[in-house]
């Protein structure tokens, strides 16, 4: 069916453009053709209502013959033939229209006395108009087709970002897991109760950690008790070295962020921060609305003597590269080193609904 019919709303506009053509015929044929302007309306209103829906027509025709650089003969052979076809047409109709006027008896003179003399005009404007519908259908499906083209384009685009979201979440937990693995075996020799002890609390965190993975997003309290989770997993293994403080605003905690997030954030506040210390220290956890915006914080001290661990910066690029695929440029990410501590502030708009 054509897009114009299956649309009652565009029937209409589509009516109404025509019948504006209809009174410029009508004016046409007042001047030219010798018509009066009550004869020139009441034959020409109808009569271009008609040639509307004749002119429907060249959307098939150009679908038939549809725009190429090695096919311009053909396809300006065709549409000549079908507006020549169409303005015959709309000549046949003005006479027998013009005909049924005349046996009505509702004007004085016959109208058909002027056939011949409207005739080329009608020949030459039923060409013209014929063919500008069918430019018109040739543009409507170009627009139609670049339409298609950029749905597909974010259709690939959506599937790629989804893919490499999907990669980087699965590089999460083989990460996790080599430190978690690190904790179990620094405590088997000399505290294996406490080594066993962590063994159960990371089967529970990791079968958390895998249901949450498998979602696009969480709430922001679903990924801080997660990351909560495992600094209860480190605070066996360091004891009274590691202190952990939680500060979160109740309004940020439905929140909806990426899954997994702060996990490598609080990896890294542990592995790279507090444990190159004797003294332990605290990591701190914040999180806050801020202009329209969630604000989240991951400090930790540091020693500006240790040496750099082999891994350093994989999960600080991990939360990056997830961010950019995510929101894009409209997240933000500040990494601030000093020569007592180090802090991770995340600044993410609302979660982006992906179209279906």
């Amino acid at each position: 069916m054509h897009p114009i019919l299956a649309d009652r709303r565009r029937l209409l506009a589509y009516v109404g453009a025509w019948e504006l053509v209809g009174a410029l015929l009508s004016l046409l044929l007042g001047l030219t053709g010798g018509f009066s302007w009550t004869e020139a309306l009441a034959l020409a209103l109808p009569l271009s209502a008609f040639y509307g829906f004749v002119c429907l027509g060249a959307f098939w025709v150009c679908r038939a013959a549809p725009l190429h650089p090695a096919g311009l003969f053909r396809v300006a052979s065709t549409q000549l033939v079908a507006a020549a076809v169409s303005a015959v047409v709309l000549l046949q109709a003005a006479q027998a229209w013009a005909g049924l006027l005349d046996r009505s008896g509702l004007f004085g003179e016959p109208l058909t006395r002027h056939a011949g003399t409207v005739a080329p005009l009608l020949l030459g404007l039923g060409m013209a108009l014929f063919l500008l519908a069918a430019a018109s259908h040739y543009l409507l499906a170009a627009l139609e087709a670049s339409r298609r083209a950029e749905t597909e384009a974010l259709r690939y685009q959506i599937l790629s970002r989804e893919a490499e979201l999907r990669a980087l979440r699965a590089q999460l937990h083989p990460h996790f897991l080599f430190n978690s693995l690190n904790s179990i075996s620094s405590l088997v020799g000399s505290r294996p109760e406490e080594a066993r002890r962590v063994c159960q609390l990371l089967a529970e965190l990791l079968r958390k950690s895998l249901a949450a993975g498998n979602r696009e997003s969480v709430p922001l309290a679903e990924d801080i008790a997660l990351a909560r989770s495992y600094l209860s997993v480190e605070q066996v293994r360091f004891g009274d070295r590691l202190a952990v403080l939680t500060r979160v605003d109740p309004n940020a905690e439905s929140w909806r962020v990426p899954p997994l997030l702060l996990q490598p954030l609080v990896e890294n506040a542990v592995t790279h921060g507090t444990s190159s210390r004797l003294e332990g220290g605290t990591v701190t956890l914040e999180a806050g609305l801020q202009d329209g915006r969630l604000l989240l914080v991951v400090e930790n001290p540091r020693d500006p003597d240790s040496a750099a661990r082999p891994g350093a910066g994989l999960g600080l690029d991990s939360v990056r590269r997830r961010l950019d695929a995510v929101y894009g440029r409209a997240a933000e990410m500040n990494v601030q080193r000093s020569a007592s501590g180090f802090r991770v502030e995340l600044r993410l708009p609302s979660f982006p609904v992906l179209p279906g």
